[in-house]
């Protein structure tokens, strides 16, 4: 085994240097393992593309050990080579282990959200939108700002946190009417709880911070930027017109032209997720337009990165951002960007059963896709998404078992409890590993096939399952099911080579997050490369298991001559 070597991106020296070796490992793989789909598993006999070795190894291992691989962990058994493999890009994956937000950034408090404010919030959003306005309102403290711009605000539950409970003016700023309309009407039942609590309280009724929506697309780094620059109020601006005093004026621009300059208020720009190119414009907009002194950004939805043609040295698109990486020519492709999507912490945490549906659920989208190359090859050519079919089928299968499991309660039946840990490929039982509720039967347990022919059970074979999966993969598709097309044939086809899919995928899977951290390496990077002018740093301040992109890039002017960039 190599030496594992410790990376930082303190500097751009140091950030350009854990780049160049993310991408001197990742090259031989693109052929292998990024560009091809997994779709095309049976079609292009992908696990042909793997050292043999390895296949055959993981063929054999418990789907639990192979849902660790995206997180790093191998088994002594393996081969040197794969587990130098998995062991070497997880060194190079940036840590996304969620931080002490109190420790990185002094003078934080965060505030636990109220019943009222957390009203529509699942336990995700709720999570994510505690953390991030804390360390939001921190950074517009820190920056004397007078305004925070919440980008791709959505419903507004960011921007509502930090107008009502840490009192900063905000501006939500969406693409959807209907997302502002909601803000506004969130809005208005906060409000009236924190004018009612006052009156209780005696305090006496003081101004309310009420966000400011505004519906916008933002597409470039123009439109942001004229956004801030006439939204946000100047100094010498009544900053009622924040407060929601003025109604009439909700929705509307200030400051036509932009007033003067030397007025306008010091602004923070703030995204909880903003998708694609959209996180990228605003980390441009913080260094072209003078106003912005700070952002905070958390991007997702890589797959959704522009990758345009450079010219002239100069780029518009989402990735590459950074000049080294320009200068270089580097692009990922569709296909990367979508496996940077990946959570290796997601995939660590499924269950058994989870872990063997998901695994059958990729085999018969694959099969699927031969069906489409051999009977409807205009359709093929396309990679037709066809939604998350198999969900249904997969709910049912469960609720099967869960009343097979009621009624075998007080069973009389005996069953050899002594079972081998791997089910063979070769087996005829449910799921493609074996029992299509549990792959491998530990020693004590009793399969849920073996449970069912107790019972008298019947269950559904493979065949049967891909012939529903495909049925209704057709039917999103627009395509009438003809009795021409030989569905079990191609099942029939595939099955032998099912128990490939699982090793191929997770193999393939555990390099998401180190292009994951290419991308955020490449941002970072680009912000390292104006100098002095600013410090930037990335902060993970969610838990990965909760909220899997979870990484804020945090920038900070520290010279009001910054240049554009």
């Amino acid at each position: 085994m190599t030496e594992e070597r410790r990376y930082s991106c303190e500097t751009a020296a140091d950030t350009l240097a854990w780049i160049n070796d993310i991408i001197h490992f990742l090259t031989p793989y693109f052929s292998s393992f990024i560009n091809p789909h997994v779709v095309n598993f049976f079609k292009d006999q992908l696990w042909e593309n793997v050292n043999a070795e390895w296949i055959d190894c993981l063929r054999r291992e418990p789907v639990q050990n192979l849902l660790l691989i995206p997180y790093g962990v191998v088994q002594d058994h393996w081969p040197a080579s794969l587990k130098e493999y998995i062991l070497k890009l997880r060194s190079m994956v940036f840590c996304q282990e969620q931080a002490d937000i109190n420790m990185a950034l002094p003078g934080l408090q965060m505030t636990s959200l109220n019943r009222v404010i957390a009203q529509g919030m699942n336990g995700k959003k709720r999570h994510e939108v505690e953390a991030l306005s804390a360390v939001v309102s921190t950074v517009a403290e820190s920056v004397r700002a007078h305004a925070i711009v919440d980008v791709g605000a959505g419903q507004g539950y960011l921007a509502q946190v930090l107008a009502f409970q840490y009192q900063h003016p905000v501006i939500a700023i969406d693409a959807c009417s209907h997302h502002g309309m909601v803000t506004d009407a969130r809005a208005e039942r906060i409000k009236k709880h924190y004018t009612s609590q006052m009156v209780k309280s005696g305090s006496g009724i003081k101004n309310l911070n009420v966000p400011k929506t505004i519906t916008c697309r933002v597409l470039s780094i123009e439109s942001l930027k004229a956004l801030v620059e006439t939204s946000v109020p100047r100094y010498d601006l009544d900053q009622s017109m924040l407060k929601g005093e003025n109604q009439e004026d909700k929705g509307k621009l200030n400051c036509p032209g932009g007033g003067d300059a030397n007025n306008r208020s010091p602004t923070v720009l703030a995204g909880l997720h903003a998708c694609g190119d959209l996180s990228v414009i605003m980390l441009k907009t913080f260094l072209d337009c003078r106003d912005v002194k700070a952002v905070v950004s958390i991007g997702c939805c890589y797959n959704l990165l522009s990758e345009e043609s450079i010219s002239d040295g100069e780029s518009q698109c989402g990735f590459p951002m950074s000049r080294a990486l320009r200068s270089a020519g580097l692009s990922l492709g569709k296909s990367a960007r979508d496996l940077a999507c990946q959570s290796a912490e997601r995939w660590r945490n499924l269950d058994m059963r989870a872990g063997i549906h998901n695994f059958e659920l990729h085999a018969f989208r694959a099969a699927f896709q031969m069906v489409l190359s051999k009977y409807y090859p205009e359709v093929a050519t396309s990679t037709p998404s066809i939604g998350r079919k198999g969900k249904a089928l997969r709910r049912r299968n469960q609720r099967r078992s869960a009343k097979s499991e009621l009624h075998l309660k007080g069973s009389t039946c005996h069953v050899k409890q002594n079972f081998r840990a791997v089910v063979p490929a070769e087996s005829k039982t449910e799921g493609i590993f074996g029992s299509a509720s549990e792959t491998q039967t530990l020693s004590g347990e009793i399969s849920s096939n073996e449970r069912a022919e107790c019972e008298g059970i019947k269950i559904d074979s493979k065949s049967s399952n891909f012939e529903s999966f495909c049925q209704s993969g057709l039917s999103h598709l627009g395509i009438k099911h003809s009795h021409d097309v030989n569905l079990q044939g191609i099942w029939k086809e595939a099955e032998p080579f099912a128990d490939l899919i699982g090793p191929y995928w997770s193999l393939r899977a555990a390099l998401g997050p180190l292009l994951e951290t290419l991308i955020l390496l490449d941002r970072l990077l680009f912000l390292q490369e104006q100098g002095s002018a600013l410090e930037a740093y990335l902060l993970p301040i969610f838990d990965p298991n909760i909220s899997p992109r979870n990484v804020a890039i945090i920038a900070k002017k520290i010279d009001k001559d910054l240049r554009s960039f």
